[in-house]
Order: structure tokens, then C-alpha cells, then sequence
């Protein structure tokens, strides 16, 4: 004899397959709880992922903190780095120089080619303790010693440079000087700075791999014509997510003689834009769901207009309103933690094959169907969070009881003699 509730075991035996019109609804049902389910979980893990790839790839090459002088550069850096450092939550400083320059090769044949990236002079040995620099060179060496710099892999990709190559650095004083004197009496034509290419580095950010080149703080400042001076400070603290403590603290120690600027700041509109997203796809996906429910609906009331004499003659030998609610809420709750955990099994499945499900589209395609000039990525990440999927999961259970309350309630003020008489 069976030890579960007889609602219960009542429901279960009811929705045992069956060739029958009200089988077929049910396992359309279970399908597209199975399908809303498995895209939410997919769409909801991805944008996850963006979201926690970008803030990995942004804090290991970006400073959690930046001091600079909105008006000029700073003087006597170095006593700043350690009124800096005073503050326990500081972990590195390091002084850096940044601005654009015009970079053109020098092939040994065909037209050279001309980009304007960003240049960051640094220094070496504090570099490696504010930034992943270091650790993501991917051809040649970290050496910036002499006339050296280092490349991003894209960029030198697509200037076709390699390890060892010389380019030519314009600097933007240069540039400017040429520009006033051009066509008059003292017209100077300044040549550019020979740099050979020491090391591509790769640090799995698109944009700091195609517009980005290092140089030593040295060579920077003599760029920069600035002697002895720096643009600002790189911070790096114990938690970059107690970013707005330490400027505050930063703030009344310095008050308002530099501006403090944190990453979040530096990346607000993208981490925005990508929990904005997160958000809006999770709402709208959740419609599938709510098909699916109507599909739960459907069959719910099919099986209560087949099964009204059943349901008499329940009520008739003493069973209550609240035990037939209950009988055919136990389906609506069985179709759902069918669809819910048939979706998690083919959402969790789709997710580990996932970049080799898109490479197989992009072969097939012919098209880049992820493209990293785009997303900043190369492969599609996804981080599977153990809260959103119980939220996902909870929404499709709570969607499909939903569903089956209005049929549920129908046949339970059903009266026995009206129910006894339905042909």
C-alpha cells in the first residue's frame, strides 16, 4: 500500500503516459518548462560570465586606484608614494605616465603602417605589483630597458610585427611642434624614436591588446617632455571592492589637491550595461515559462472536464475541496519539477559544450558568430551561480503551480450531483 498522501498517488497515476489528447499536452508542457528552464539558466550563466571575466580581466591589467593632478603633472612623486602607502589598505604604488602617441613600422617592404595607441610608461620593478603585465607576456621577454617596448598580441598582429622588430614612436610634442612650425621660416622637421619590439604581451582583453603599448617611465617622460614628473599614481589595495572606503580615506588625507578615480569609475558604463542585461534577458525569457504554463494550463483544464464524474464521485465518498486542489496541484508541481529538472540537466550540458558548440556554428556558418572586436573575448565564458540557478528553478516551479490553480479551484467547488450528472 502506497505511503504517500492518496492526492498524491491519485495525480501520479493520472499522469502516467497514455495515448491520449491530455498526455500529449502534458508532455508538451514538460518540454517547453524543460526549454525555458535550460535557456534561462544558459543566457542568465553567460552573461554571468561576462560580467565576472570582464572585472578579472580589468583588475589584473587595471589599477584599482588612480591619483592624478586634473592640471598638470606631479612633482616629487616619489614623497607621495609614501604618504600613499601610509594607508594599510594600499598593497602597491607605482608611478606611470600615459598618453597617445603615433606608432609606424618600418618593413622591408610594402607601405609601413601607421596607428595612434595609448602609451604607458612605467616602472618595471613597481609595474609587476599593480598590474599583470609581467605575467602575460606571450612572445619575447619583459625588457624595457634601453629603446624597448612591449606590444599588445592584437595590435601586433595587425601591424605584422614581431619580436625583435623596430617601429618608429612620434611623440605628441613632436608632433605638435612640426605642426606650428610647418611652412615658415622655421620650419623643424623632428625625427621620430627608433624602439625595437622586446615582447607581445596577451592579457585576454581586446582592448588593451589593439591600443596599448609599454614603455619605460624613462623613455615616457623624455616622450612626454616631462623631466622628473609623472602623470599619477597606480594603486593596487587588499579589496578592489572596497574601492570607495579607500578613496574616501585617500581623499581627506590628500583633500583636494589630486583627483582619485577608481576602476569601477573607469568601467561603470560597460559593468552597467552588462547587469542592466542580465536583468532585462532574465524578464523577458521568463515569457517562455509563462507559455509553458499556459501549456500546463490547457491540459489541467482538458483533465478536469474528462475526469468531472471521477471527481463527484471523490467528493461523494467524503473527499474535500482542499484534498482535490490538492490532487491536481500535485500534477502542476509534477509537470514542473519534470521540466525544471530535465531544463537544469540540458542547460548544465549545453553550457560545458558550449564554446565547442560556437566554434561548430562558426565552421558551419562561415561566420564569426562571437566576434572578440565586439565582446573583448575570445571564448564564451560562463560562471554557473549556485543562486541565480535556485532562482531560475524556484521562478519555474512557482510559474507552473501558478498555472494550475485556476483548474485546481474549478474542480474543487465542483458540486457532487452536478459532477455525477456530467455526460
Amino acid at each position: 500500500m502506497s505511503r504517500l498522501p492518496f492526492e498524491f498517488s491519485l495525480a501520479m497515476r493520472y499522469l502516467r503516459p497514455k495515448r491520449t489528447f491530455v498526455s500529449v499536452i502534458t508532455l508538451i508542457s514538460v518540454i517547453g518548462v524543460m526549454l525555458g528552464v535550460a535557456v534561462l539558466i544558459i543566457v542568465i550563466s553567460v552573461m554571468t560570465g561576462f560580467d565576472q571575466e570582464l572585472r578579472d580581466k580589468v583588475l589584473g591589467f587595471t589599477a584599482h586606484l588612480r591619483i592624478y593632478d586634473d592640471e598638470a603633472a606631479i612633482d616629487d612623486y616619489a614623497t607621495l608614494i609614501s604618504q600613499v602607502k601610509s594607508n594599510r589598505h594600499v598593497r602597491a604604488v607605482a608611478p606611470y605616465v600615459l598618453g597617445q602617441v603615433m606608432v609606424k613600422t618600418q618593413p622591408n617592404a610594402g607601405k609601413p603602417r601607421v596607428v595612434a595607441p595609448l602609451m604607458r610608461g612605467v616602472e618595471p620593478e613597481l609595474e609587476k605589483d599593480v598590474s599583470s603585465i609581467t605575467t602575460n607576456i606571450v612572445a619575447g621577454q619583459f625588457n624595457l630597458t634601453g629603446e624597448r617596448l612591449l606590444m599588445g598580441s592584437e595590435m601586433a598582429r595587425r601591424l605584422h610585427i614581431s619580436v625583435g622588430d623596430v617601429v618608429a614612436v612620434y611623440s605628441p610634442k613632436d608632433l605638435e611642434e612640426m605642426e606650428r612650425t610647418r611652412g615658415k621660416d622655421n620650419e623643424r622637421v623632428i625625427p621620430p624614436n627608433d624602439y625595437e619590439v622586446a615582447g607581445i604581451f596577451d592579457v585576454g582583453y581586446y582592448d588593451f591588446n589593439s591600443n596599448l603599448i609599454i614603455v619605460s617611465l624613462e623613455n615616457a617622460q623624455r616622450l612626454y617632455q616631462l623631466p622628473s614628473k609623472v602623470h599619477g599614481l597606480l594603486l593596487r589595495i587588499d579589496d578592489p571592492y572596497q574601492v570607495e572606503k579607500v578613496r574616501v580615506e585617500l581623499g581627506r588625507a590628500f583633500g583636494h589637491r589630486y583627483a582619485i578615480s577608481a576602476w569601477t569609475d573607469e568601467n561603470s558604463q560597460i559593468l552597467t550595461a552588462l547587469a542592466v542585461e542580465k536583468h532585462v534577458m532574465f524578464f523577458i525569457l521568463v515569457f517562455i515559462l509563462i507559455v509553458a504554463a499556459f501549456g500546463i494550463m490547457n491540459s489541467q483544464i482538458t483533465f478536469v472536464v474528462q475526469k468531472t464524474r471521477e471527481i463527484g464521485i471523490l467528493k461523494a465518498l467524503g473527499a474535500t475541496r482542499t484534498q482535490l486542489m490538492a490532487l491536481f496541484l500535485s500534477q502542476s508541481f509534477v509537470v514542473g519539477v519534470i521540466g525544471v529538472m530535465c531544463g537544469l540537466g540540458f542547460g548544465m550540458l549545453a553550457l560545458k559544450f558550449r564554446n565547442e558548440f560556437l566554434h561548430f556554428m562558426n565552421r558551419t556558418t562561415g561566420l564569426e558568430l562571437f566576434p572578440a572586436e565586439i565582446y573583448n573575448f575570445t571564448e564564451l565564458p560562463a560562471v554557473i551561480d549556485a543562486g541565480d540557478i535556485s532562482v531560475i528553478c524556484g521562478t519555474a516551479l512557482f510559474i507552473c503551480l501558478l498555472a494550475g490553480l485556476a483548474p485546481a479551484w474549478n474542480a474543487g467547488r465542483l458540486q457532487p450531483v452536478e459532477a455525477l450528472r456530467h455526460e
